[in-house]
């Protein structure tokens, strides 16, 4: 049976392909696309104007949502897109339909079952009808002929009644639903441009640009070059200070122009840079190590010291320091992420590490730096600062000794009658504010539960074991708390007045007095190991109680400051060598041989680790929404969502002991599970449950965690199950064996 291929000459078909093809994408793109009422937006800012309204995220999103033209040009190309549809539709349902079933007896005008007298009669009315010579219709006289021989020859009738078709099977017809100007030669030169264009050139460089974005950005949209800077930086500097840190920060390529078309260079930089820097002080400007001396890593470390500083710039340097600003979260949980992957590397491997894995004062430096970006404040400033109407001068009145107020927290706890003296400087509807932005902030209670999963006795932690802890973090605001004489678990922040005196500023080394002591401290520091590797010494001074359990657990902030004073101590002491050059040429010697001594194996699990680092976040897409509460930030450009990190370290040695969790859905209550192996020998071990805040300064909280690790519980020997032998000679010996004794006790029993 012959096949035949055919153009629609009418055009009929290509109207049914192309209402299909309109469809597929207008009704998917009205869905995900039509933009949602705007009413609903402004009734939002409206409801968060009390709180939010001072919020440079708050004024920039009220702008945008007022003068954005965007909805309008979505609505006007949906609904042309939606004409069109119903245009082809209406088309469509006016065609005719051509392919019908082939019957005689309806173009004869007969009923169905006619008598032969009956067809031949109407034959010849239609014949004198439509017969040509009378002036009729040939073709329709044709059909007639072909009917009536349908009806009375038997061998058309048998084709008919089999095929469908008086002339008997025909060939297989295949419609092209194009129309057949398409094909005209004299077309041909259109159709092959717009065949060239669509084929060769757009599908192309749509499918190459997002085949090129898809192999240089991680799934939180981080430069892959981005996170093997920082986890060079990480890996060579595990004790890393915020001063350095922030260096690293702003070495990311999402700055460089050249990797990053948002990132700008501009003409006014070689004039606006230049007097920013003489204003900011000792930024590490000559330093020669790249990238930190690049151009626009340099410009992006003044803009960021500039909003942590709250200086105020010029409209362009404005511009571009908000991108920095807004790239900076994200930029320090990759680089958290990345100390979290190097620690996990360096507690895996057998016996003694081959390289330092990142202190755990390195990884809260990054978390600290994200509250300080967001919040807009430097290291060494007052949380209090944070709330709006508040300035440098009326910290005194906080600070005094009548009132004792450092802290969010003590703010909170205070009776009102006093909050309002201590508070006289502001104005009635200034203090409404304040409280207002207050009652808002968030505070979290932690329930943890200790149990060992998948074991018999849950309840007793084993050597070696796998040990989960279950914290309930449930999350209420500030103002529910107001009358409350003290919060449970001491906060971070209730000695932030005292070492904002005490500490020396962050970009500042002024204090020379304790560099002695420096170098003892820093010795100490590189000797420590992680949890899992501590020397029986010490495991043995914790065995014996040296924690014990009515021992004050000390602050997270109190650990911090002490901490943060020895990375200073041990930056002052490398600083009283004899020139900055020496210094650098110093480390990067060191940085080298340490480098050296890697062997081709750890190179090959640098290259796995980096595979891991491009896959984790496909792994860890979550299904539940990350909006949870705005974030109070009176300097930040963008709406910050509420989230945290959750960690157990033990802090005594500085070293993690579970891998931060970072809680993107807290709004009410969730769950968290942390596991981590307890460690090989008996004792009691102190550790702390920690929550930080990625966006607010002074509300991170510390819980103790006790361990009581008790003898595992040994194998018996003897148990049936493992006496199988492993290789067939075991199993050959074991047969021998069985079949000497049995011969023995034969000849035992002939005896």
């Amino acid at each position: 049976m012959g096949q035949q291929f055919q153009y629609d000459d009418s055009g009929n078909t290509f109207f049914y392909f192309l209402t299909s093809f309109v469809g597929l994408i207008v009704i998917p793109a009205t869905y995900y696309l039509w933009p949602r009422d705007q009413n609903a937006e402004q009734l939002r800012l409206k409801s968060l104007r009390r709180v939010h309204g001072r919020c440079l995220w708050y004024r920039l999103r009220l702008i945008k949502s007022q003068q954005s033209i965007i909805p309008l040009l979505k609505k006007a190309a949906l609904l042309f897109g939606w004409a069109v549809f119903l245009f082809l539709a209406y088309k469509v349902s006016k065609l005719d339909r051509e392919y019908q079933e082939y019957n005689p007896y309806e173009v004869l005008n007969l009923d169905p079952g006619a008598s032969m007298t009956e067809i031949k009669k109407q034959y010849r009315l239609l014949s004198l009808k439509y017969h040509p010579d009378k002036g009729g219709d040939e073709a329709t006289f044709m059909k007639i002929s072909k009917a009536y021989s349908a009806l009375t020859d038997e061998e058309s009738r048998r084709n008919w009644e089999t095929y469908g078709n008086p002339d008997g099977p025909r060939a297989t017809s295949f419609g092209i639903a194009l129309p057949a100007w398409i094909v005209d030669q004299k077309n041909s030169m259109l159709v092959l441009l717009v065949y060239g264009l669509a084929f060769m050139v757009i599908l192309p460089v749509v499918v190459g640009t997002w085949w090129y974005r898809s192999i240089r950005y991680s799934g939180d949209q981080i430069l892959i070059n981005t996170t093997q800077l920082f986890m060079h930086f990480m890996y060579k500097t595990p004790n890393m200070n915020m001063k350095r840190l922030t260096m690293v920060l702003t070495a990311a390529f999402e700055f460089d122009p050249r990797s990053n078309k948002e990132a700008t260079i501009r003409p006014t930089d070689n004039i606006e840079v230049p007097q920013l820097i003489r204003e900011l002080g000792n930024i590490n400007v000559k330093k020669k190590e790249p990238p930190f001396c690049y151009p626009y890593s340099l410009k992006a470390r003044v803009l960021l010291l500039s909003h942590l500083a709250r200086m105020e710039v010029s409209e362009d340097i404005e511009e571009d320091r908000r991108f920095v600003v807004r790239k900076s979260p994200a930029l320090l949980q990759e680089m958290v992420n990345v100390g979290c992957q190097l620690t996990m590397m360096a507690n895996s491997r057998g016996g003694e590490p081959r390289f330092h894995a990142p202190r755990l004062i390195s990884i809260e430096n990054c978390m600290k730096l994200s509250q300080m970006v967001v919040q807009g404040l430097q290291e060494t400033k007052s949380p209090l600062l944070q709330l709006p109407h508040f300035e440098e001068e009326h910290l005194r009145y906080c600070i005094s000794k009548k009132y004792k107020v450092r802290s969010i927290q003590d703010l909170v706890s205070l009776k009102d009658s006093d909050r309002r003296s201590m508070l006289r400087f502001l104005g009635e509807e200034k203090y409404d504010e304040v409280m207002g932005v207050l009652g808002s902030f968030p505070h979290i209670t932690m329930d943890t539960k200790l149990q060992v999963l998948d074991d018999e006795d849950s309840n007793n932690i084993t050597a070696g074991s796998i040990v989960t802890v279950t914290v309930t973090l449930t999350r209420k605001r500030m103002a529910h708390l107001k009358g409350i004489p003290m919060l449970p678990f001491r906060p971070v922040s209730s000695k932030q007045g005292d070492a904002s005196k005490a500490k020396t500023k962050v970009w500042q080394n002024k204090n020379k007095g304790p560099k002695k002591a420096a170098k003892s401290k820093k010795k100490k520091l590189i000797k420590k190991k992680p949890v899992v590797q501590q020397t029986k010494a010490e495991k043995q001074k914790q065995a014996n109680g040296n924690v014990a359990g009515n021992e004050a657990t000390p602050t997270l902030k109190e650990d911090e400051d002490n901490a943060s004073d020895r990375g200073s101590e041990s930056d002052e002491a490398e600083a009283s060598k004899d020139t900055p050059s020496e210094r650098d040429e110093e480390s990067d010697k060191q940085s080298d041989t340490e480098v050296d001594e890697m062997a081709a194996d750890d190179e090959e699990e640098w290259k796995a680790l980096q595979q891991s680092i491009q896959r984790r976040d496909r792994a860890l897409l979550e299904t539940k929404s990350k909006i949870t509460h705005p974030v109070y930030s009176l300097y930040f450009p963008e709406e910050k969502q509420e989230w945290w990190w959750l960690y157990i370290a033990d802090r005594k040695d500085q070293t993690l002991v579970s891998m931060p969790y970072h809680v993107c859905t807290l709004k009410d209550s969730e769950e968290v599970e942390l596991k981590f192996p307890a460690p090989s020998k008996t004792g009691n071990y102190q550790y702390s449950v920690i929550l930080r805040s990625d966006s607010y300064l002074g509300l991170d909280q510390i819980k103790p965690l006790k361990l009581e690790v008790l003898e595992a519980k040994q194998v018996l020997d003897n148990h049936p199950q493992w006496d199988i032998p492993e290789t067939e000679e075991e199993e050959e010996d074991q047969e021998d064996s069985d079949g000497i004794e049995e011969s023995e006790d034969e000849e035992e029993d002939n005896d």
